[in-house]
């Protein structure tokens, strides 16, 4: 194909607070949502899925169209080629929390860094994926795939993850919090009948502190506003450094807890004593180990519990064997 006739797309990487562009390269993917809306059919509307994005996404997209990884309004991180047709992938549902089951699959390339246009290519506020018709944004596509090397254009795919088996019944032991989780998730991103988002003491007081007590952890060891902290766990008492075993760290609903690990490692080395990290925004909880440089260890998602939720709990539950 001349590639100055090729289709050139933008699709986002995420908001630098919760960015998935690395499961896109990683697995050679192109994802959007909302996919909890189930599989994009013609004879659907474009209101079950908040606009048009999947639509086009969906029917507009071409094996052979040029897609720009963006990151921003200016700068993007990789240039790929699409090579599937549209796909409903579920093992996308809870990516960094977002639901993204509408895919491509796509040849990436990624750049020795990011691009920077100089400026706002992709619009003030641009979507989630759309058609570009910049002419500077053409003219770089068209020069990159002319470039060597070339050899990327036709690697192999990597390997799809596989669906992660939802857990087969809720603990009985949080069954209420994340009862509650269900109930409120969906009112509090509602702005018009909610108003602002939770603040993140509210999500510390409504979920985040209940959540641990039914786990078994007891109020005196469980210190709120801590020397900073959000929440501290203790094994026993008194609350010192010494007997600190868990740094939790709270973040606004749908704010992105993964970006609140550097904050979290900043706590526990002014404690000066090892001890695992856990962020979470109420809802989505990921652990961090120390031991292993705060190498992520495990995850839940109190709306979408898969079986490996399982290492969460377990973990929580062991720092009070400590």
């Amino acid at each position: 194909m001349n590639t100055s006739s090729r289709k050139v797309w933008q699709i986002s990487g995420g908001p630098a607070s919760r960015s998935y562009a690395d499961v896109f390269l990683q697995y050679g993917i192109g994802l959007i949502g909302p996919g909890d809306a189930g599989a994009w059919e013609p004879e659907r509307d474009d209101n079950e899925f908040e606009g048009g994005f999947v639509r086009r996404f969906a029917s507009e997209m071409q094996k052979g169209d040029v897609v720009l990884l963006r990151t921003g309004i200016a700068t993007i991180t990789a240039v790929g080629l699409v090579v599937s047709d549209y796909m409903y992938l579920n093992q996308f549902d809870d990516v960094n929390g977002w639901d993204l089951q509408h895919a491509r699959r796509i040849r990436w390339c990624r750049l020795p860094q990011e691009y920077s246009f100089g400026a706002p290519v992709f619009g003030a506020n641009p979507p989630r994926c759309s058609r570009t018709w910049n002419e500077a944004v053409k003219d770089y596509a068209d020069r990159f795939l002319n470039s060597p090397p070339t050899h990327w254009q036709e690697e192999a795919l990597p390997e799809l993850p596989q669906e992660e088996t939802g857990l087969d019944e809720t603990p009985q032991a949080i069954a209420g919090v994340v009862a509650k989780a269900q109930d409120l998730v969906g009112l509090y991103r509602d702005r018009q009948s909610f108003g602002e988002h939770p603040s993140e003491d509210e999500l510390i007081a409504h979920f985040i502190v209940p959540f641990l007590q039914c786990m078994g952890w007891q109020p005196e060891c469980i210190a709120v506003k801590w020397r900073n902290i959000d929440v501290a766990l203790f094994t026993s008492l008194p609350r010192t450094p010494r007997n600190c075993c868990l740094v939790v760290e709270a973040k606004r609903l749908g704010a992105g807890v993964e970006g609140a690990l550097g904050q979290a490692k900043g706590y526990v080395r002014a404690l000066g004593v090892p001890c695992d990290v856990m962020v979470t925004d109420g809802i989505r909880y990921r652990m961090y180990c120390c031991e292993k440089e705060f190498a992520p260890i495990a995850y839940a998602n109190l709306i979408r519990l898969k079986r490996s939720a399982v290492r969460l709990f377990e973990r929580i539950n062991r720092k009070k064997e400590r």
